[in-house]
């Protein structure tokens, strides 16, 4: 399809996002442009390349899982404004 065909107003309704007339016709203008983008990239030979979801190799970042000690339940039972035994005491949210 070309980028003349694409009907900026009707994509924008498809996807529920509201545009001002400004908007649709700025998006109109940068479709051919962006598609062009496409159409060079299209022409480079990737073979033998992976494809990959990141430009940089990722590695786990996260600390390693140590169990520490947890709080004290009555200190932090503490200032509960309501409890029931060991458990904080909360209004039900579901009728039953």
């Amino acid at each position: 399809m070309a980028a003349e065909e694409i009907d900026v107003a009707y994509v924008a309704q498809l996807a529920t996002i509201r545009l001002t007339d400004e908007e649709k016709r700025l998006f109109q203008r940068q479709i051919p442009v962006i598609l062009a983008y496409m159409n060079k990239l299209r022409s480079l030979d990737v073979t033998g390349i992976e494809p990959t979801s990141h430009g940089q190799p990722v590695y786990n970042v996260l600390r390693d899982d140590v169990p520490e000690p947890g709080l004290d339940a009555e200190r932090v039972l503490a200032n509960a404004p309501s409890r029931l035994g060991a458990a904080f005491k909360v209004p039900r949210i579901m009728e039953s």
